[in-house]
């Protein structure tokens, strides 16, 4: 079923056996990744393998971490539709010549495109035999955490920051997640839950500390491509990504590695836009300041609960993948991301939720500063559903 052959560090490039249990790498500290044997699978089978199976993530299982299909816990994750919104947005900012596309993850169950690493995470950690597992969320990772670990049969922990969205909370307790309410950020919960997990033995799935929720997310830069017709020419010009954590930038652009090594796309890659909060901007400051790693963003604030991440350990590859594919990264106001979720509603039909706006925001900002010149193809992210939150004309 899978092609998963070892676990490999970003940083020291050491190896390490898929078959046991790792977080981050033990030798410096850093993410892993899961690699797969991809000259054995580029011989194996080409896109037209795909056509008969179902349409979800798991089309894609042999570049999946499950290696045996018994272990598989899905709940109709991924393969969301990709919006063609060009009309409106050729009026409103002169794309005249180009074409801008919404991939809609909130159609995802749990109303995210969390639920794509929780099935990948969740499903290694029952393959792995683990049986409780922890984590810290800024909302809607939680919500997909506690559904797929009831699914599995898996106990979770969660730790949230006590302001977390209403109904994220009521999703997490409705499937039976042990939920600790925090004073501060995600990371502040993320060190409670850390000294809680290694006195108590539990798998800590916190993002990018473990190799497979990265496997889920990297499902999005497959169907672009598959979406996209495959070859040379399946990818956008420009991908727009609303950024917290980073598994949606780092999953896509190893996605392209892996399908490039494969043949199945060509060489071109999209620009990659990392799209924050301006009250909670680390990798756009870092970005602007040319360094590999952002420092801590003290006091974060912003209505939007899943850009609200001050620190990220996957900090390096996110700003890797920006600057290689020569993206860039910006921050956009909260008044903005409320403005954006009600043109978005009015206008296409689409109630998605402020991270999602932000990237409606991103693309008058980039138009302006003219690194849009109107003629790309252009894929934006909406990366939940909007009825998470509060309206924006509660606000």
């Amino acid at each position: 079923m899978s092609y998963l052959q070892a676990l490999q560090c970003t940083a020291c490039l050491a190896t390490f056996d898929a078959g046991e249990r790792h977080g981050v790498c033990p030798t410096c500290g850093k993410v892993l990744f899961a690699r797969y044997d991809l000259p054995a699978l580029r011989k194996a089978m080409t896109p037209d393998d795909l056509r008969d199976r179902p349409w979800d993530m798991w089309r894609y299982r042999e570049l999946l971490p499950v290696r045996h299909q018994s272990n598989m816990v899905t709940l109709g994750e991924g393969m969301t539709p990709l919006l063609d919104i060009g009309r409106w947005v050729s009026a409103a900012l002169g794309f005249d010549r180009g074409r801008v596309r919404i991939k809609d993850e909130g159609k995802n169950p749990t109303g995210s495109f969390k639920a794509r690493g929780m099935a990948s995470a969740i499903s290694r950690a029952k393959e792995l035999d683990i049986r409780e597992v922890a984590l810290p969320s800024a909302g809607n990772a939680g919500s997909a955490a506690a559904a797929y670990a009831a699914a599995a049969g898996i106990r979770v922990h969660i730790a949230v920051p006590r302001d977390v969205p209403p109904l994220n909370l009521a999703e997490m307790r409705i499937h039976g997640a042990d939920v600790l309410l925090v004073d501060g950020l995600i990371d502040d919960a993320g060190r409670i839950l850390h000294e809680r997990a290694t006195e108590r033995g539990w798998f800590e799935l916190a993002t990018l500390k473990e190799p497979y929720r990265q496997e889920g997310k990297k499902t999005l830069g497959f169907e672009l491509a598959e979406q996209g017709g495959w070859g040379v020419d399946c990818l956008p010009d420009v991908i727009v990504f609303p950024t917290g954590g980073g598994t949606g930038i780092v999953g896509m652009w190893k996605a392209f590695e892996e399908l490039g090594a494969l043949g199945w796309i060509g060489p071109k890659r999209p620009k990659m836009v990392v799209v924050q909060a301006a009250g909670c901007a680390p990798l756009v400051r870092a970005f602007e300041q040319g360094v590999d790693h952002a420092d801590r963003w003290e006091s974060a604030v912003t209505i939007a609960a899943g850009l609200r991440v001050p620190s990220a350990i996957g900090d390096y590859l996110v700003l890797q993948a920006v600057r290689a594919s020569g993206g860039t990264a910006l921050a956009v106001s909260d008044d903005h991301m409320r403005a954006g979720q009600l043109e978005m509603a009015r206008e296409i039909g689409l109630y998605t939720g402020p991270e999602g706006a932000a990237t409606w925001a991103a693309l008058k900002a980039l138009r302006q500063r003219e690194f849009l010149n109107g003629d790309e193809d252009l894929v934006l992210f909406a990366t939940g559903t909007g009825v998470k939150y509060d309206s924006p004309l509660q606000m």
